[in-house]
């Protein structure tokens, strides 16, 4: 999910909460960065990750001082709900995302039968990620995790997506020049980490490709909800089950809240 420019808040207000598992490799290494990577490769090869894979990820990844710089420079985020929710609920972004429901119905409405998702939820998830596929980032997403894994701050994570973006590169889905978006490794017109894409994209017709097949990303964002128990028919405002499955997209309140306040207006409400 990348800062702002999407209208996303995640990076700045706690998308690094969740602690992956740590691998071998010792953030900060004194012998420097391409000593790093060698026990990259290491913790990789033991992940499963194939050498091809692994040798075609990581050639010629440096560290990339934007990525570091980005990081270091997130502040503390201060807007209220109907601050946030004003400026990114525009009356743009409420006809595009009305104009994408009917354009895609066919689509949502087997993604609806499928994983008991709606449209408007879908839909204000890519209208607020990256307005609707328009800004899915430019940072080489591989070099990027790999600067934020050498960095000690959270790199236990970093090193753990690190790791399963060489597994999207082995499973076939992205090439590791393909693999594009935020800075701190988000990629897709919903944002998802390696990690997430691993588990939770879905092949609509694209195979598996959630920067530019539009059924990928539709299903697969309707999918990531459907695993956290999105209850089918049921409604998504605050204090409903299924606030509680949009919190697990973004804990950030002001975020979630949004989230739900878009979907509602989508849907009429």
């Amino acid at each position: 999910m990348q800062k702002f420019k999407s209208a996303s808040v995640a990076v700045v207000l706690g998308a690094f909460a969740v602690v992956g598992t740590a691998s071998a490799a010792t953030c900060q290494n004194p012998a420097g960065f391409d000593a790093f990577l060698g026990q990259v490769r290491a913790d990789a090869a033991q992940a499963g990750v194939s050498q091809r894979a692994i040798s075609e990820g990581l050639s010629g990844v440096a560290m990339d001082p934007d990525v570091t710089r980005h990081d270091h420079a997130q502040g503390v985020f201060h807007q209220t709900l109907e601050q946030f929710s004003s400026r990114m609920i525009s009356k743009y972004r409420l006809t595009k995302g009305r104009q994408l429901i009917a354009k895609y119905k066919p689509t949502f409405d087997r993604i609806e039968a499928q994983f008991g998702v709606p449209a408007p939820i879908i839909v204000a998830l890519w209208g607020l990620e990256t307005d609707f596929g328009a800004y899915t980032g430019k940072f080489k997403t591989i070099p990027a995790l790999a600067t934020l894994a050498f960095d000690c701050r959270r790199s236990p994570y970093f090193q753990t997506e690190l790791i399963d973006a060489l597994k999207l590169v082995q499973r076939g889905d992205l090439s590791p020049s393909q693999m594009r978006g935020a800075w701190a490794g988000e990629l897709g017109q919903t944002q998802f980490m390696p990690s997430s894409y691993l588990k939770y994209a879905v092949n609509y017709g694209g195979g598996r490709n959630l920067l530019h097949s539009v059924p990928d990303v539709l299903a697969s964002t309707a999918n990531y909800l459907h695993s956290y128990g999105w209850q089918r028919g049921q409604g998504w405002d605050p204090g409903s089950a299924n606030f509680g499955v949009i919190q697990q997209w973004n804990k950030a309140d002001v975020y979630s809240h949004t989230i739900a306040l878009f979907a509602d207006r989508l849907a009429g409400k």
